[in-house]
Formats: structure tokens, C-alpha cells, sequence
């Protein structure tokens, strides 16, 4: 525990060196890192999601790729692909961008469905197939998606499978007037330039320490109860929060989202210092992983109801532990 707070702290002071304030975004980033899942990440553009991607794979010292999303993109682009040399008069084969440590999808609804569908077998199997031959990707593997909420011209809204499969969802803020105030300033002071390394950094070694303690973290059976209930009534919600407002729940959670609070919350437990989770644990992050995957009816969407409501009405209708 002592030498894995260590390694966070170090992460985490490289890390805000760079980037200023969004802290929900930091921590997010760090529980997919440890939890070994997947973000997506939504927010008009403009909000350095890149830069927080960049930063957390320079911070630890790992290989990082950017693919820009477009509806010409195809799935070869992604995984890889073979191509023929002339000078031997064979195949050889060329991995592809998702053949690193961290992969910044960038605009993934731009890109078309049989596109997206190649990211599936590389987010959940962790390998890719070219030309029949399997190439396991590296450790840790971390995608990073983003999604743009405006300018839908031209997008493929994610299929509900593909959604399942990202850990979490965060949903990244406009900055406060005083943080934006300050990263007027580092620009001025060059700490932004995109050619300044972090000063500290990690290795891959020490990333797999956070996940192999974090894995270790002590889960009491009446947290993993609490969690149960919780996906049960997202999926039976008619008797815990009143028929008017399940009517506006289309589907609940998979059982994904119970393994995805049971990985997340000890990787948050460990952020915090902890050596077992806590219900709090549970409360915070019930956002970032349901709503995602509560999905509401057209009738919830015109009437201006929000994922986050109905999530806050069933944990209120779950007895806390």
C-alpha cells in the first residue's frame, strides 16, 4: 500500500502540472487505469481531453496513439494490416495504431459501425486478429474514447454494446473562471507546450503494482450485496421508485456494471488510501458507471430527464450499508 500511494503521488503531481483543475476527470482516468477498463469521455470540444490522455501516458512512460475518427476510417486502420513486399515476395504484417499502452480515440461516433465493431475485440479480448493470425496487445491497455454532444452531422451513435463494454462514461466540464485564468497563464509560461515532458514519471512495472494491489482490495459481502441490489432495481425499478418514473427507463444495467462497481471501487479505495471499500465508494461513482448504462425511453429524453436523476432516485431507494 505504502509503495502504491507512492507511485499515485507521483502520478498524480505530473499530472496536475500540466493540466489545471478537473479533478473528476483525473480521478476517472486513474480508477480505468488501475480498474484495467476503459473511459469514454463527452464534452464540447475544446476541454483538453487530449491533453489529459497525452499527459497520463507521458506521466507513466508508456507508448501512446491518437486516431482521429472519421467516417472514412476503416477497421484496418485501427488493428492493422498486411501488406506485400515486393523486394521478399511475401506478406509481412503492420499493426495498427490500438498496438499501444494508451489509445486516444478521438470523435469515436464519427466513425462508422463496422469500424467501431473492430475496437470491440481489442477492448474486450485484449488481442487483434490480421489475417488470421492473433496479436496480443500490451500491458496495461487503456482506451480512451471521446464523443462530441453537438455537431451530430455526420455521426454513428455508439451501439449499446459497444457502450457496455467502457468502465466508465465522464461527462467533462467547462472550467471555472479562475482555472481558466491559470491556463492562460502556463500557456505564457510554456508548461502547456506539447514538446515539455513531465519532469517525474512511472513505469509500466509500477502500473501493474497499482492493479495487482488494487485487485487485492478487501470488498465486504454486504458491499457486493449493496451492488446487486443496485443493478436489480436499475432493472426492476416499478416498486422501489414509483411506476411514473420507471416508465421512463427503457433498459437497466448489464451485470457488467456490478463487475464495473466491484473493479472501480477498489481502485477508488485505493486512491483514497484504503485498503478495503466503503458505501462512499460506491455513491460516487454511481454516475460515471450507470449512466452509460441505464438507458431511458424517447419519452424521458423529450421531457428533459436526465440518466443521473433516475440513478440518484434508485441508490436513494437501496438501503445504504
Amino acid at each position: 500500500m505504502t509503495r502504491a500511494a507512492n507511485v499515485l503521488k507521483v502520478v498524480s503531481d505530473a499530472y496536475s502540472a500540466k493540466m489545471v483543475g478537473q479533478e473528476r476527470l483525473r480521478t476517472s482516468l486513474l480508477v480505468s487505469l488501475i480498474a484495467g477498463g476503459h473511459i469514454l469521455l463527452e464534452s464540447v470540444p475544446g476541454l483538453a481531453k487530449t491533453t489529459a490522455a497525452s499527459t497520463l501516458a507521458d506521466t507513466v512512460k508508456a507508448s501512446f496513439k491518437r486516431i482521429q475518427c472519421t467516417p472514412d476510417l476503416l477497421p484496418s486502420d485501427i488493428t492493422g494490416n498486411q501488406i506485400y513486399d515486393a523486394a521478399t515476395g511475401s506478406f509481412r504484417t503492420v499493426l495498427g495504431p490500438v498496438h499501444a499502452n494508451f489509445v486516444l480515440l478521438d470523435e469515436i461516433n464519427r466513425s462508422s459501425a463496422k469500424t467501431q465493431s473492430a475496437m470491440l475485440e481489442a477492448m474486450q479480448e485484449h488481442q487483434t486478429t490480421i489475417g488470421g493470425e492473433v496479436h496480443h496487445l500490451p500491458k496495461p491497455f487503456l482506451v480512451i474514447a471521446t464523443q462530441n454532444p453537438i455537431e451530430q452531422e455526420g455521426t454513428y451513435e455508439l451501439p449499446e454494446a459497444q457502450m457496455d463494454r467502457f468502465l466508465l462514461k465522464e461527462i467533462v466540464e467547462y472550467p471555472s473562471p479562475s482555472d481558466e485564468f491559470e491556463i492562460l497563464r502556463r500557456i505564457d509560461s510554456g508548461v502547456l507546450d506539447p514538446d515539455r515532458h513531465v519532469a517525474s514519471a512511472v513505469s509500466l512495472e509500477d502500473v501493474q503494482l497499482l492493479q495487482d494491489v488494487a485487485s487485492r482490495i478487501y470488498v465486504d459481502a454486504a458491499i457486493r450485496n449493496y451492488i446487486v441490489s443496485i443493478a436489480y432495481v436499475t432493472r426492476n425499478p416499478g416498486p422501489y421508485i414509483g411506476e411514473d418514473r420507471a416508465r421512463y427507463i427503457k433498459y437497466g444495467a448489464s451485470p457488467r456494471a456490478s463487475i464495473a462497481f466491484l473493479q472501480a471501487s477498489r481502485a477508488l479505495a485505493l486512491l483514497n488510501g484504503r485498503s478495503h471499500v466503503l458505501p462512499e465508494d460506491i455513491r460516487t461513482l454511481r454516475h460515471v458507471i450507470l449512466r452509460h448504462r441505464v438507458l431511458l425511453t424517447f419519452e424521458a429524453d423529450a421531457e428533459g430527464i436526465r440518466s443521473e436523476e433516475i440513478i440518484d432516485q434508485i441508490f436513494a431507494a437501496v438501503p445504504t450499508p
